[in-house]
């Protein structure tokens, strides 16, 4: 069976959207306890539970975190779309068992639970877990620590989400980026950076069957407040995963998918197992700032002497336990180096905000209507 296949009928319905919390995987741990080793090796600033899962008794031990970032989610559904994969019997059993002999895969689900409560990037200290590796202040950066010195691993997968705004030079949206973090300042090629880069072009071989030309490579200046700096600086092999967006998958239910493929390229599960040149990982294209979700064209605005191009891009709010996506104007002025998601022209769409006033950087839009009915 072609893994697509199986994915499309197969994935874990139970988490969907954007906004994921411990209540929300509650049950799926509670069934999960029964197959793997589940514990709960420390607490949050709110002494939420931070849970643990450890499959497999290999020798090359992996350790992976999710929603360290709590507003990033779409790997921790990944995560689970992987658990559910491993546990079924019918597909792929040799590759599995391969896993499981010669892997031993912990997991932090969700790092930063008050964060993913609060649908925040920060945990509830206002503190950005990915720039605490050096002073160790909370709770959940000083947990993630004491795992990763008790389990020693062979390789680290810092599993993130990134914004709508990053594309490639080719204009098309970066769907999924990765990045083998730099161990000091001058960037070296390190043996473990070496590895991480390896393994990344594995990744990028298997992902460029679903989504030619739209993986991308993040930036790699050394911040030893970084967690997968800090970790690729320790001599382990660090991979930081980031989830983008597709087309108009602004739920990330399909770039969750492409996860979950490279996470099996990573094992061995699909993909060729033959080493990979690390070379090729510099091919990768490198991460741009050159996207936004509307761009409206070659508008008449008031207060503006010529025509000018309308970004517009969505603010995530937390509402009811659900995420809305608020249209807020990001800039105004010739965006020619821009793409949209979504692009329109100026005279066929007039832009309506919710106070009525002129439109400026920071309006809320309440309406986009098309003039032509």
């Amino acid at each position: 069976m072609e893994i697509d296949n199986w994915y499309r009928d197969n994935f874990e319905l139970h988490l969907k959207g954007r906004y994921i919390t411990l209540e929300t995987i509650f049950p799926l741990l509670d069934m999960y306890k029964k197959l793997y080793d589940i514990s709960v090796p420390g607490i949050s600033e709110l002494g939420k539970d931070i849970p643990l899962i450890k499959i497999g008794n290999g020798q090359k031990v992996i350790l992976a975190w999710s929603q360290m970032h709590g507003n990033e989610s779409t790997t921790t559904k990944a995560v689970f779309d992987f658990l559910k994969f491993l546990n079924q019997k019918k597909y792929f059993q040799p590759q599995i068992n391969t896993f499981l002999k010669n892997h031993t895969f912990y997991v932090f689900p969700i790092l930063n639970p008050d964060g993913a409560n609060l649908y925040t990037r920060e945990n509830d200290n206002k503190i950005d877990l990915n720039r605490d590796a050096r002073e160790l202040s909370q709770k959940e950066s000083k947990t993630l620590r004491q795992i990763f010195k008790a389990v020693s691993p062979n390789l680290c997968l810092n599993l993130h989400d990134q914004r709508s705004i990053f594309g490639l030079s080719n204009g098309l949206p970066a769907t999924v980026s990765f990045l083998a973090p730099a161990a000091d300042k001058e960037r070296k090629i390190t043996a473990s950076r070496k590895l991480a880069m390896e393994k990344i072009v594995k990744m990028n071989n298997v992902l460029q069957k679903y989504i030619p030309g739209q993986v991308g490579r993040f930036d790699d200046r050394f911040n030893e407040a970084c967690v997968g700096d800090t970790f690729q600086k320790s001599n382990v092999p660090t991979i930081l995963f980031e989830a983008g967006h597709y087309k108009q998958d602004y739920e990330r239910e399909k770039t969750r998918e492409f996860i979950f493929y490279a996470l099996l390229a990573l094992f061995d599960i699909i993909g060729e197992e033959k080493q990979a040149d690390y070379n090729e990982y510099f091919n990768i294209p490198e991460n741009k700032n050159i996207y936004r979700d509307i761009i409206i064209r070659n508008s008449e605005l008031e207060g503006f002497a010529e025509k000018a191009d309308v970004a517009i891009q969505y603010a995530e709010k937390l509402k009811n336990g659900k995420i809305e996506f608020v249209p807020v104007i990001d800039e105004i002025g010739n965006l020619e180096n821009y793409f949209g998601h979504i692009e329109k022209m100026g005279n066929s769409v007039e832009i309506l905000t919710d106070s009525q006033q002129k439109l400026a950087v920071g309006k809320i839009i309440s309406q986009i209507v098309n003039k032509n009915g």
